[in-house]
């Protein structure tokens, strides 16, 4: 009798959890009021160039992702309020995190995958319960690193359960405006976007990761899709936009997120 009052108090949290999480996901994109989004700075190394980099970091570095996803909304007529135009999300800076994320699992298997998982939205339950952003909407974890240390960056994620992600991104105000691209990408994640590039070559998938698929001739492209990532050059190669003006949301990426007209 015992077992079975405790399995079914168990079962009965997990149908609560899986309910409010649910319903978080369905609010997040009825867009009926801006999103709260927290971007936390995290040092990735102990270069004094990124260090530098995060003291000077002010909130008004991120307005091209308010004023790219302004843009992009209007573009499907997303109505917030009952008004024609509005602002989608809005961007505000927490303090910086002296500590860095579980790492990402070395292998791509589910089961290490989902443990990672586990030990991710730990971590950011205990990070989310120190800050003052702890209520927004969404949680971005930026980790800057030095570009002379690291060339080449490892890959960001974004968990639509739990709407946080990890961005890893350059402690330079060379890459200030690429940085925010993958934020972006990845904030798309958070709200139930999916990649749109084939996952072994890093190449943008036609047409849904294409930002003119219906462009006469198709190449090269003039814009990067953002859930696509990169705007394709011809048939076989494609190049990393270098700011958010040089992305868009397609069509299929705003259906996903529930921007569909």
């Amino acid at each position: 009798m015992f077992k079975t009052i405790r399995v079914t108090i168990l079962l009965l949290i997990l149908l609560v959890v899986g309910m409010n999480t649910w319903l978080t996901q369905i609010r997040s994109t009825d867009w009926d009021a801006p999103l709260f989004v927290a971007i936390h700075p995290i040092s990735g190394d102990s270069s004094s160039k990124t260090l530098q980099y995060l003291n000077r970091l002010e909130e008004w570095h991120f307005d091209d992702i308010e004023l790219f996803l302004a843009t992009q909304a209007a573009r499907y007529r997303v109505t917030l309020y009952g008004q024609s135009s509005s602002q989608p999300v809005s961007v505000h800076l927490g303090d910086t995190i002296q500590e860095l994320p579980p790492a990402l699992p070395s292998d791509s298997n589910m089961l290490s995958s989902f443990l990672w998982s586990l030990k991710f939205r730990f971590w950011h339950w205990q990070m989310k319960g120190e800050s003052p952003l702890a209520g927004a909407d969404i949680h971005l974890y930026v980790v800057y690193h030095d570009p002379d240390l690291l060339p080449v960056l490892e890959h960001s994620v974004g968990l639509q359960k739990g709407m946080v992600g990890i961005v890893n991104a350059y402690g330079d105000r060379r890459y200030t405006k690429s940085n925010a691209v993958v934020m972006v990408h990845e904030l798309m994640h958070t709200l139930g976007a999916t990649d749109k590039y084939d996952l072994s070559t890093g190449s943008p998938m036609f047409p849904d990761g294409y930002a003119e698929p219906d462009k006469t001739p198709l190449h090269p492209q003039r814009f990067a899709e953002i859930m696509g990532g990169h705007i394709p050059v011809n048939e076989s190669s494609s190049q990393m936009p270098g700011s958010l003006a040089q992305t868009v949301v397609g069509k299929t990426t705003a259906e996903e997120i529930n921007w569909g007209n």
